[in-house]
Formats: structure tokens, sequence, C-alpha cells
């Protein structure tokens, strides 16, 4: 049975991941303009998100534009934003669900097996809401890969990786790694359990004698 150390790490690791993969769906830094070909000196710096596009002035102000209607947007963006949106719901769900199975709680009762099997649980939804988040972000990173080496897409409006997709990218690990040693909690077996058939023993039966 996994030690309650195990579970607090794997639990605090699932955590920060969390938390990166909420900053990066926020963030609007998922691509950012790519300054390739002859004129690389430019006073605007374009950067798109699941959300937003904005523009960086070089004066430092900056300015975004929510997108006005979800079916303007392509499938790919959709369908990432979906993604990332479930990946963080699950893992919330996971993160509830192991906390009530740790060691180092008192929720689920008192039963050290029940316990484990409630924190392995928990662990594989944690697993699962981490896969989804790298799906969307290598989806959304080959989109971009895609489009900058097309012959036939212009050079103003080619983009590269920006920051986001790195720190989605690092909490989606994050909540792998934890969710996997959260789901080692492989539940044992019962100590103290009686055996099935008594062990005979050894010691002579007791004569008694009468004397009269």
């Amino acid at each position: 049975m996994a030690n309650s150390g195990l579970q607090m790490l794997g639990f605090a690791l699932a955590l920060i991941g969390l938390i990166g993969l909420i900053i990066g769906t926020i963030l609007p830094q998922w691509q950012m303009s790519a300054y390739v070909g002859d004129n690389i000196i430019t006073a605007v710096a374009m950067y798109q998100g699941l959300w937003m596009s904005c523009a960086f002035q070089s004066t430092g102000q900056m300015q975004c534009k929510v997108y006005d209607s979800i079916l303007q947007l392509n499938s790919s963006l959709q369908a990432t934003r979906a993604l990332m949106v479930v990946s963080i719901v699950v893992s919330v769900v996971g993160l509830g669900v192991s906390c009530m199975g740790m060691k180092c709680t008192n929720c689920g009762g008192d039963d050290k097996v029940r316990k484990s099997r409630i924190a392995m649980v928990g662990g594989i939804i944690i697993l699962i809401g981490g896969l989804a988040a790298i799906v969307a972000c290598s989806w959304f990173a080959n989109n971009i890969i895609k489009a900058f080496y097309d012959p036939f897409t212009p050079v103003n409006t080619k983009y590269e990786f920006g920051a986001a997709i790195f720190i989605a990218w690092a909490g989606s690990f994050l909540v792998l790694l934890g969710g996997g040693m959260l789901a080692a909690s492989c539940p044992g077996t019962k100590q103290g359990k009686t055996s099935k058939y008594p062990m005979p023993s050894n010691r002579p039966p007791s004569s008694t004698k009468e004397y009269v």
C-alpha cells in the first residue's frame, strides 16, 4: 500500500499542474507573430489565444479583443478550448476524490483499503484530465507548425509558439505525474483477517483423573 508521503507529493504536483492549466488556458499568448522575412522590425506584435487576440505595441501598450462569435472560430481552436476546459474540470474532480482517499485526511472512514481505492480512483481521473490537456496542446501546436511551413501562408500572418502553450504543457505533465503517484495507491489486504481453517494445536489433550 502506498505511503502517505507519496500521496501528498502526488496531490501537490497535480494541484500545481492544475494551476498551470488554468493560467495557460486564460493567457492569450498561445501563438505569437513570427518575425520572418526581410523586414523583422515591426511596431506591433500579435498574440492569439483560446479566448482573445491581443496586439502589443512597442510603446508597451497591449490591446486585446475577445472573440465575438464562437461559430467564426476554426474547428481546431474550438476543440482545443473544449479539451482544456474538460481537462480542468476533470482534474478538479480527481483532486476532490483523491483528497477523500488520502491517508492524511479523515474523509472516507477508517477503512484503509477503501481509502486507498478512493485515492487510486482519484488518480485515474486526474490522469484522464492530464491526457486531455496534452492532446489539446499538441493538437494546437501541430496546427501552428503546419501553418508556419505552409508555402501559401503569407509571411506577415505566420505564428510561432507562445508562452501560454508551454505553461499548459508543463501543467499537463505535472498533472499526469501527480495522478500517476495517486493511482499507485493500490489497495492491499486487510491486516488481522482470521483464517478460514483453524491452526492445529500441538498441545496434547489434557487427561483428567478422578481420585476417590
